[in-house]
């Protein structure tokens, strides 16, 4: 709706009778109207809430709760005054009841998603796809590990480690805000646009991620810094595919890291090792200029598009988490092996799932239920067993890496609770941006990283409070209905 629900506003009278309320028996046929002190007649007035209540007919009959007629009105500029010399009412509250009241409950049916549209592959096959490439990466360093090998690095960490964490720490903060930009764009229907927006933004994030990881190499490190180089560009590429809906584009150019799986046994001749990454990165480069074709078009991007302030917070959100995954990643890799890490990673394709999941069961609420109270606990008890699904799958995952993963003993029970902690912050986190209140879920992240990096023994106490506010936060914001209008 916008400002255009007003160009009829009724008319305001000298003296304005009160408006007939909803129900009110009409005069008999014949029946002299009424005057006022000031002559003015009323019997045969229309009641200026009728036409409102026409006007916002499709609206009123999907609300869920009175509350949301309010924030309507009040989003288009109705004052209180406007209300009581046009409507006869107190405030736009009193306002929406009788709306809510003269209209009857109807809850249309979703509208049918384009299957030529942007957007990841629907169901639970396409998120696992996505789950599946944001993992095979991961092979990469199984094989230039050796490649990489050298004296113990800095703060106790293995050699190359440092410039390694600092360049995909830029990428994942970088391409995250160039994901909301980009998505921005193909939510306003211009594809090209949105091809524009990577275009740009992405080799100047490889560019980014590059520059850091350099700077942050000491002496011995520049293989290190190398390799690096090499993760911002796949970081790159891929974050252009994924954002276009390329999965499938993007799993055929990892394919050459299977060939890391005998690395695992036995050892691989370096030239091998090499390649085969270099192939991967090569291929994904190439799927992914080929996918950016219609951002050279002339005009694209060309007009007004979002404002560059709104995709920072999501950038943040990015920083925050990564940083929290990288601790856990760290000491995981120090203390119990990599099982967590690559459930962590994995689980990136059940948790994408579970939010659609959460999200159609909530638009199905809506269209389904007819107060307030039913909605809050039909989304409570959705988000919980969401919530509950992730973290089993979580579970899953972490079992099936350290049963099929080399030398990976099981968690401590201290690690495992981490774990759980890190897995309900990202995946609330992730709700909380799908539903536009992201700067909320990057302060929370952000500051658990914060408290992390001053005190890291405090990691589980530090996640846990994370956790538990960005659960608070994520009830309070998804029980209103209208939090799932978007």
């Amino acid at each position: 709706m916008s400002g255009s629900l007003w160009l009829k506003p009724p008319t305001a009278l000298p003296s304005l009778p009160v408006l007939p309320r909803p129900g009110r028996e009409p005069a008999p046929a014949g029946t002299a109207p009424a005057a006022t002190a000031t002559g003015t007649t009323t019997g045969t007035a229309p009641d200026p809430l009728d036409d409102l209540a026409d006007r916002l007919d499709a609206f009123v009959a999907a609300a869920v709760h009175p509350d949301e007629i309010a924030a309507l009105l009040e989003s288009d500029g109705m004052t209180d005054d406007h209300i009581r010399l046009g409507y006869g009412r107190n405030d736009s509250f009193a306002l929406a009841e009788d709306l809510y009241a003269r209209v009857a409950r109807r809850h249309p049916e979703p509208p049918a998603r384009d299957p030529d549209g942007p957007g990841p592959a629907e169901g639970l096959g396409g998120c696992l796809l996505r789950g599946l490439v944001f993992a095979l990466p991961g092979l990469a360093y199984v094989l230039a590990g050796p490649l990489l090998a050298g004296p113990q690095g800095r703060y106790g960490l293995p050699a190359g480690t440092v410039p390694l964490l600092a360049g995909a720490v830029t990428g994942w903060v970088w391409n995250q805000a160039l994901s909301h930009r980009a998505h921005t764009w193909l939510g306003l229907g211009d594809r090209a646009a949105a091809a524009r927006a990577l275009l740009t933004g992405a080799p100047a994030g490889a560019l980014a991620g590059t520059a850091v990881a350099l700077a942050a190499a000491r002496d011995g490190e520049l293989p290190a810094a190398v390799f690096a180089a090499g993760q911002s560009l796949y970081l790159a590429a891929a974050t252009v595919l994924l954002v276009l809906g390329r999965e499938r584009a993007l799993l055929a150019a990892l394919l050459p890291l299977l060939g890391a799986l005998p690395a695992l046994r036995w050892d691989l001749p370096g030239p091998l090792r090499v390649a085969l990454p270099a192939l991967s990165l090569t291929a994904a480069c190439l799927v992914a200029a080929r996918a950016l074709r219609p951002g050279t078009a002339r005009g694209a991007a060309g007009r007004g598009g979002p404002p560059l302030a709104a995709s920072v917070p999501y950038g943040l959100f990015g920083l925050g988490s990564g940083v929290l995954v990288l601790y856990a990643g760290l000491g995981d890799a120090l203390a119990t092996g990599s099982g967590a890490v690559i459930a962590l990673t994995l689980s990136m394709g059940p948790a994408e799932w579970l939010l659609h999941r959460f999200r159609g069961g909530s638009l199905a609420r809506l269209r389904t239920l007819t107060t307030a109270r039913a909605f809050r606990r039909a989304v409570t008890g959705t988000l919980v067993r969401c919530l509950g699904g992730y973290l089993t799958a979580l579970l899953g995952l972490l079992l099936a890496a350290t049963l099929l993963w080399p030398d990976t003993p099981w968690p401590t029970p201290e690690r495992l609770l981490l774990l759980l902690l890190l897995g309900t912050v990202l995946w609330l986190g992730l709700l909380l941006q799908a539903f536009g209140a992201v700067l909320g879920a990057a302060a929370v992240c952000l500051l658990a990283a914060a408290a992390q990096t001053l005190e890291p023994a405090a990691g589980t106490l530090a996640a846990g409070a994370a956790a538990a506010v960005l659960a608070v936060l994520t009830r309070a914001l998804l029980v209103r209905p209208t939090a799932h209008r978007l």
